[in-house]
């Protein structure tokens, strides 16, 4: 995570991921091993074909629109066809999908945004962890607050969501 996006790189992630679940290599199990990316759909497929690792799918705002003024990869790959070809997976055994939204105070905090994420997440066997937006200098943007992070939780939560808060290391 945090080194670009692995589906654009995919040989070589794919050979970094043998090296490390081998025999012969780390003999880690896929267990161990989380891909994160923003969904390059073509790879993403492969992806889910190939590798037993685990998935987690930078989604930062339920809204098609506005998840497209926070990430111009919406444009290639939107946010219904992600959707779609996720919730065709069988997500129930080893492997494990999980949702990283990083909560900006007033942008994708809403009830409306709460909502229409239960709506767009409760019928996959998922895990959403919601990480608190750090104000940056000389920007406009900022981060929730405690009460308004605990309160996505726990209505993401009551509706059928597993949501954790992630522990600021920052």
């Amino acid at each position: 995570m945090g080194m670009g996006e692995p589906l654009d790189n995919y040989d070589n992630v794919m050979r970094a991921i043998e090296i490390l679940t081998a025999d012969w290599g780390f003999a880690w199990r896929p267990k161990r091993i989380t891909l994160s990316t923003i969904g390059v759909l073509p790879t993403l497929k492969r992806y889910l074909e190939e590798c037993k690792c685990h998935l987690a799918v930078s989604l930062h705002n339920p809204f098609p629109e506005e998840r497209l003024a926070m990430m111009p990869a919406e444009k290639a790959y939107g946010l219904e066809e992600l959707m779609t070809l996720l919730k065709r997976q069988d997500w129930s055994h080893q492997r494990r999908l999980s949702f990283e939204y990083i909560v900006f105070g007033g942008l994708n905090d809403s009830e409306r945004h709460a909502k229409e994420l239960v709506r767009l997440l409760a019928p996959i066997e998922c895990r959403v962890n919601l990480i608190r937006f750090h104000q940056i200098p000389d920007t406009p943007y900022k981060g929730a607050t405690e009460e308004k992070m605990v309160w996505l939780r726990d209505h993401l939560t009551k509706h059928g969501v597993t949501t954790t808060i992630r522990a600021s290391r920052g």
